[in-house]
């Protein structure tokens, strides 16, 4: 008998070598998560036409014919074989004895799989697929019976060089002949669920006899993935209320309600709700946990303003953490303008606002951190300078965080435990729109407060694509429209990708689907745009560049002259994407669009349309119709909707990204469950977790589901948890 954490070495032997060297799968639970990709049945080929250049593929293909072909720079053959699947034809390789032995085996008629690296090579009229010595295993060698093959879905691995899917599929056979395990979801659950025991699921998706099986298989496996998952973030969502945290009321006549009596608009419907969620939060005695996401524009940061003032009526302190410079410049300059003598020490008592950065001089830097250890400071704003040790605080007692997913988790978890009388609160803050069941998988452990609802005044944002390679004249056009908004006394945003030929890409670049970065030319970069742009379609007008490389002075002069006026079109890498607000702004040009994730551009043009104007934001892209990167810029020219472009955007990435799981250093856990197309299964799952421990916390009566959570959430993954 075996179990899932018993060493691949063990149940296998040497055969269990080459996994773990090419799928670092090193346990027999690793091995039996590893599911097939497809099945495949006997007469029904794989489409050719759906391989990609570089793809490891394995291919269910028939023969159709063999031809020596002489050497081109020496003497020999080699073995063209060329298969099909009825409609397109995919070449073989073979050189040496390889040659002579699939001379042999693979003769016209015979159907099999074949495995390896595949290779397109196009022309103008044409598509050559290719494989160079790929594995074979004709259907006529197996260790199967004809019938079995004739109705039987064969598993179809994910493999990698030098591992064929067929032999993974023989050590999977091998683990599931001898393979014992308990069920960590409770009989009466699965029975409420008509759910299959996971032993029986992992054969059926595995050895199955037929599709049904399969999708009874993949019904029980998705809802582990959802409920082990669910269950985690319940039980670190129980613990963190059970942590001590100083109770931050506010007072009826404090910094807070004066702040209120001066606004000079109406909050909306939405800030006052959720204002009203994070204050009573704030008055609990265990820290609060609250995510705050909302479109662009819509508020967050007078929200978490009112809610820092709550915290120094109370005594404490208040950190906001920015991930770049220019944003926590920004919202110290904002901060300050809002608050007006609230914010020096006035005839209200109040506070002091202070700003630490890690370029700052060492007198401006040595008065911050004065200010932040004496308490003179209620509300210190930051970048990563606040995350080191010497920087200490009087009675911290909220930490807001801006675009937490520029933060790892240890850098958020150093600001928290700087708290004095107990854990801080926690407000994080995104404009990134989340879809709820990804907000309940990624952010379970947090409750989740949303402004879907823009402030009057917002004007709409018209955006279009325009193809500048099938239609050069259209970028012509785009700079028209640039020198037309300067003329109306406009200003403009040009956004690249790059900075300059000797630096890295700031921004998070998405992957081209027609074979990747390195096929294409380098992203447009900043300082070339810039200076193209000043002797070109642009000349006359006053362009100047920004970027994160420059100082902090030269930055601070080049947006303090773009806000000011000064400046007519601003050329920048990504460093503006957030919290950067310049009403007078009415245009932006994104260059090598496709370069950017679909929630990246949905930033980015939130930029413009501040101040009552029309905004314009133009996608500039040479990625041809039809590809997938058209399909996502075309999605963003469609809809001003943010929650809407979240579930485009995360049909379009895997579910690893979305988690975060790069912060914790391990792989996804995620399998699969598919967070858009699973809902059901999620919101069950939450349900179930929640009734599990709330009646049984400690899980004494449940120890298989307690040692799953525990191996779930081990080590790193433990540590992930707790700090996020």
């Amino acid at each position: 008998m075996t179990s899932f954490d018993e060493p691949l070495k063990r149940a296998l032997g040497r055969t269990a070598s080459p996994l773990e060297a090419a799928l670092g799968i090193s346990t027999v639970g690793e091995l039996l998560r590893h599911y097939p990709r497809r099945y495949a049945r006997r007469g029904e080929l794989t489409p050719i036409s759906s391989l990609e250049h570089d793809d490891h593929a394995t291919v269910v293909a028939r023969v159709s014919a063999a031809m020596r072909r002489p050497m081109k720079n020496r003497q020999g053959t080699w073995l063209d074989v060329e298969v099909t699947d009825g409609r397109d034809k995919l070449h073989l390789a073979f050189f040496g004895k390889g040659a002579h032995a699939a001379e042999q085996r693979l003769r016209p008629g015979t159907e099999a799989m074949f495995s390896g690296k595949v290779n397109v090579f196009r022309t103008s009229r044409t598509r050559r697929v290719s494989l160079t010595h790929p594995e074979y295993e004709s259907f006529d060698e197996t260790d199967a019976t004809a019938e079995e093959f004739a109705n039987v879905p064969v598993p179809i691995y994910p493999s990698a060089h030098g591992l064929a899917s067929w032999k993974i599929a023989r050590a999977v056979r091998t683990v599931l002949d001898v393979l014992s395990l308990d069920d960590p979801i409770p009989e009466e659950m699965r029975r409420r669920h008509g759910l299959s025991t996971l032993e029986a699921a992992l054969r059926q998706i595995h050895r199955p006899r037929d599709p049904e099986e399969i999708a009874q298989a993949r019904r029980r496996l998705k809802f582990d993935e959802a409920f082990l998952l669910q269950a985690a973030l319940v039980r670190r969502r129980m613990a963190a209320s059970a942590s001590p945290a100083r109770p931050r009321p506010g007072r009826d006549d404090g910094l807070l309600s004066e702040f209120d009596r001066r606004l000079p608009f109406q909050l909306t419907e939405g800030q006052r709700q959720v204002g009203a969620e994070i204050a009573a939060d704030l008055a609990e005695d265990h820290p609060m946990h609250r995510l705050l996401q909302g479109e662009v524009g819509a508020g967050k940061t007078v929200v978490a303003l009112r809610a820092m003032l709550q915290v120094a009526d109370s005594g404490g302190q208040a950190v906001l953490l920015a991930p770049t410079e220019v944003l926590a410049q920004q919202h110290h300059r904002s901060i300050r303008k809002m608050l007006g003598d609230l914010g020096t020490g006035g005839m209200f008592g109040g506070t002091g606002v202070a700003l630490l950065t890690g370029s700052m001089g060492a007198a401006a830097r040595r008065s911050a951190l004065l200010e932040a250890a004496s308490g003179a400071a209620g509300i210190v704003i930051g970048t990563h300078a606040l995350l080191q040790e010497h920087v200490q605080f009087a009675d911290l007692g909220l930490v807001v965080v801006d675009e937490q997913h520029r933060f790892g988790v240890e850098q958020r978890d150093a600001l928290r435990e700087k708290g004095g009388g107990g854990r801080p609160h926690v407000l994080v803050m995104t404009a990134t729109p989340i879809p709820r069941t990804v907000a309940m998988t990624v952010f379970g452990d947090l409750e989740v407060s949303t402004l879907a609802q823009l402030p009057a005044g917002r004007a709409p944002i018209t955006t279009h694509v325009v193809p500048a390679a099938e239609k050069p004249h259209f970028l012509d056009r785009a700079w028209e429209r640039v020198r037309e908004e300067v003329g109306l006394g406009r200003q403009a945003y040009v956004v690249c990708p790059r900075i300059g030929d000797q630096e890295g890409d700031e921004g998070d670049l998405a992957k081209d689907d027609e074979g990747g970065e390195g096929e294409r030319r380098p992203p447009l970069a900043v300082l070339d745009v810039a200076e193209l742009l000043s002797q070109g379609p642009l000349q006359g007008l006053r362009v100047e560049a920004l970027h994160g490389k420059l100082t902090p002075e030269d930055k601070d002069a080049v947006m303090g002259a773009f806000a000011r006026g000064e400046v007519d079109v601003l050329v920048a890498t990504t460093v503006i994407e957030v919290g950067v607000d310049v009403p007078n702004s009415s245009a932006m040009v994104i260059m090598d669009a496709d370069r950017f994730g679909v929630s990246q551009l949905h930033q980015l043009r939130g930029r413009v349309g501040r101040g009552g104007l029309p905004g314009l934001c133009l996608l500039v892209t040479e990625a041809p119709e039809a590809t997938q990167a058209r399909r996502r810029l075309d999605a963003v020219a469609a809809t001003l909707d943010g929650f809407e472009l979240s579930r485009v955007d995360l049909e379009q990435r895997r579910e690893g990204d979305v988690l975060g799981v790069a912060q914790s250093g391990r792989k996804s856990s995620l399998k699969m469950l598919r967070l858009l197309e699973d809902e059901d299964v999620i919101e069950t799952a939450r349900a179930e977790a929640v009734a599990v421990l709330g009646a049984d916390p400690e899980l004494a009566a449940s120890s298989v589901l307690r040692a799953e959570l525990d191996a779930l959430v081990a080590g790193e993954q433990a540590e992930f948890l707790e700090k996020t």
